[in-house]
């Protein structure tokens, strides 16, 4: 076996200029601030962020994984991202701070330079609280964390960061904006694409190349990743993530268009109920009956409102109309550093067990859905979705795609 002992742990080699972050440096001062508030409440000198979604939020980086550890460790005074050699000088280029890349000679050079950068910081190995994600540092993390770092005192520092993205800046809201405007395009290229006998993934890739061609547009510099849209048909829209398939269209069809635009780790969405030729009086009524429940919804989005109660209120009124045993989840949830495999924000989601009071900046969304089983008349998914930004006066709706069977029955 070829001796590699000698080959570099740990190298820096920035490879190109910094580019233009979707946000200012003084938006990434703010949420630095805001994690090493956290810090001094929790008495935690050094935290190391592993998740996808911290290390984008307070660096700006959005890692690929593949699985490689990846880590940003920040402490009072300083603050660096660690990066796999794979990734080149992109880490580098696409953050707001310092970068170490650490190589694959030897396993577990990830730990190294995880010692490295806490130990330049002043901090003694085998001394003092290390602040963690409770919630994405695996075991095999965990314990490897106490072998290289001294058997630190794991402090879980991760509800206290999610609090904090919790409540967007005026930069935040400026790209959700962008984010809900773009899929309100994509929107329009899916109901153009529908007739009979089209497959469901030919709809979505309609949508999907509109909101792709338009975030390459307006945001030049952005990374162009991870946008994508459901589209389901006929019995496939049971499930509000279900995937799309080749199932060709049909007249009769309820339909579920669901479009996600993503930029720079912002997951934006825009989910809609149409029907493809005219409803029958079953469909119909359960139709116009989640339309109502979301219009319900839509008008208890304001500061002061919790999300307990606003769902009490929306079982409620499915529970009067014999329709709550159809209800398939929670009513709404936040927006930021998210997307189908990362970052849920799950202290801000409209939920019996979630009691948050909504406050100004805060971005939530309205999404009642009803599933009704198969061999059920009007058997299928509805489901509609507005993206909301909470304000001193109440809420602004920032998603303009029309919704109900006023707009959205697809003539064949």
């Amino acid at each position: 076996m070829q001796d590699t002992s000698e080959r570099p742990q740990t190298f820096v080699c920035h490879n190109g200029e910094k580019v233009r972050l979707p946000f200012s440096h003084d938006e990434f001062g703010r949420r630095m601030a805001n994690l090493r508030a956290i810090m001094t409440r929790q008495d935690v000198p050094v935290v190391l962020l592993t998740s996808m979604h911290n290390i984008a939020y307070f660096s700006g980086f959005l890692y690929c994984s593949f699985g490689r550890p990846y880590g940003f460790v920040v402490t009072h005074d300083s603050c660096m991202l660690l990066s796999a050699n794979i990734d080149g000088g992109q880490p580098w280029r696409r953050s707001a701070c310092g970068n170490i890349i650490y190589t694959d000679w030897r396993r577990d050079n990830f730990w190294r330079a995880v010692a490295e950068q806490i130990h330049d910081a002043g901090l003694a190995q085998g001394a003092g609280r290390l602040g963690i994600e409770g919630d994405h540092l695996t075991l095999s993390m965990r314990d490897k964390a106490i072998e290289f770092l001294g058997e630190p005192e794991l402090v879980d520092i991760a509800p206290a960061a999610m609090a904090s993205r919790m409540h967007k800046s005026s930069e935040e809201r400026a790209l959700i904006r962008e984010g809900a405007r773009i899929a309100d395009i994509g929107g329009a290229a899916i109901r153009e694409a529908i007739r009979p006998g089209v497959r469901e993934i030919d709809v979505a890739m309609a949508g999907r190349d509109a909101m792709e061609l338009e975030i390459a547009d307006t945001f030049p510099n952005g990374e162009l990743r991870d946008t994508w849209v459901w589209f389901q048909s006929g019995f496939n829209t049971d499930g509000a993530h279900n995937p799309v398939t080749t199932r060709r269209l049909k007249a009769g069809d309820l339909l579920s268009l669901n479009a996600f635009p993503m930029i720079s780790g912002y997951y934006t969405a825009l989910e809609r109920t149409l029907f493809l030729g005219e409803p029958d009086a079953a469909t119909l009524e359960l139709w116009k009956a989640n339309v109502a429940a979301h219009e319900l919804g839509l008008s208890l989005i304001r500061p002061g409102a919790t999300c307990s109660g606003i769902t009490a209120e929306l079982n409620r009124f499915f529970e009067d109309r014999d329709l709550l045993r159809y209800r398939s989840f929670g009513y709404g949830h936040s927006f930021g550093v998210l997307s189908h495999y990362y970052g849920r924000e799950a202290g801000l989601e409209l939920r019996e067990d979630i009691d948050t009071e909504l406050k100004p900046g805060m971005v939530i969304s309205m999404e009642p859905m009803l599933w009704v089983p198969e061999d059920t008349p009007g058997a299928g998914g509805y489901r509609e979705h507005d993206i909301l930004i909470v304000n001193e006066d109440g809420a602004e709706n920032i998603t303009s795609f029309p919704y109900g069977p006023e707009t959205n029955i697809i003539a064949v």
